[in-house]
C-alpha cells in the first residue's frame, strides 16, 4: 500500500504539472477559477473515498507518521511569497493577507507541534493538538476562498486577481499542496481520535477491574 500511495502522488503531481503546463487552469479576468477548485476539492473526496472503502489504505492512513505529517506542515511558512507579491502588485490583499499570514502562523509552529507529538505521545489527544489541526485546515479553505472571491471580485481588488495562482509554478500550490496539506492534518485527526478512544476504553476496562 506504500507503494501504491507513493505511486499516485507522484502521478497527481504528474497530472497538475501536465494541466498546469497546458495551462488548463487558467480562466478569463472576472470568471469563477472552477479548475482550481476543482483541483482543490476533488483529490480531498478521492481521499475520502479511499479511506472508507479501502480497509488497506485505511489502515495505512492510520499508520502514518503523524510527527513527520506535522514537520512538513512546516513548509508552509514559504506562504511569505503572498505577501511578497501582493507588494509588487502581483496578488489582490483579499487573498495574499489571510493566506499569508495563516500559512505563516501553521508553518513556524509546525516544528514545535511536531516536537511535541514525538516526545509526548499524549499530546496526540491532546487539545491543543485538536486545535491547531482544525486552525490549520480552516486556513486552507479561507485561501481558498478569497483566492476564489479574489478573481471574480476584479474591481473591488483594484483589478489585481489571482490569475498568476493558476499558473505554474504557483498553481502548484491551490492544486496539490493545499490538499495534501489538508490530507495531513485530516490524517493526524483521525489517528489521534483512534488513539483516543483506545485510551479511553483502557480506561473503563481498568475501572471495571
Amino acid at each position: 500500500m506504500r507503494t501504491v500511495v507513493f505511486v499516485a502522488l507522484a502521478l497527481w503531481l504528474g497530472l497538475v504539472l501536465v494541466l498546469g503546463a497546458g495551462g488548463r487552469f487558467v480562466r478569463p479576468p472576472g470568471a469563477a477559477p472552477v479548475p482550481i477548485v476543482l483541483g482543490a476539492i476533488v483529490p480531498l473526496i478521492l481521499f475520502a473515498v479511499a479511506y472508507l472503502g479501502s480497509r488497506a489504505f485505511r489502515a495505512r492512513v492510520l499508520g502514518g507518521d503523524v510527527g513527520l505529517m506535522t514537520a512538513i506542515q512546516a513548509w508552509r511558512a514559504g506562504g511569505l511569497i503572498f505577501l511578497v507579491l501582493y507588494v509588487y502588485g502581483l496578488l489582490p490583499g483579499l487573498f495574499a493577507w489571510p493566506a499569508g499570514l495563516g500559512d505563516i502562523a501553521i508553518g513556524v509552529t509546525a516544528p514545535w507541534v511536531a516536537l511535541a507529538v514525538v516526545r509526548r505521545p499524549a499530546f496526540l489527544t491532546g487539545r491543543l493538538f485538536l486545535i491547531w489541526n482544525v486552525l490549520g485546515i480552516l486556513d486552507l479553505v479561507v485561501a481558498v476562498a478569497t483566492g476564489a472571491l479574489a478573481s471574480v471580485l476584479t474591481s473591488a481588488t483594484g483589478n489585481v486577481t489571482t490569475a498568476p495562482m493558476a499558473r505554474l509554478p504557483l498553481v502548484l500550490i491551490p492544486a496539490y499542496l493545499v490538499p495534501l496539506f489538508v490530507m495531513f492534518h485530516v490524517t493526524a485527526l483521525l489517528q489521534a481520535r483512534r488513539l483516543l478512544g483506545t485510551t479511553t476504553a483502557i480506561r473503563h476496562v481498568m475501572q471495571a477491574a
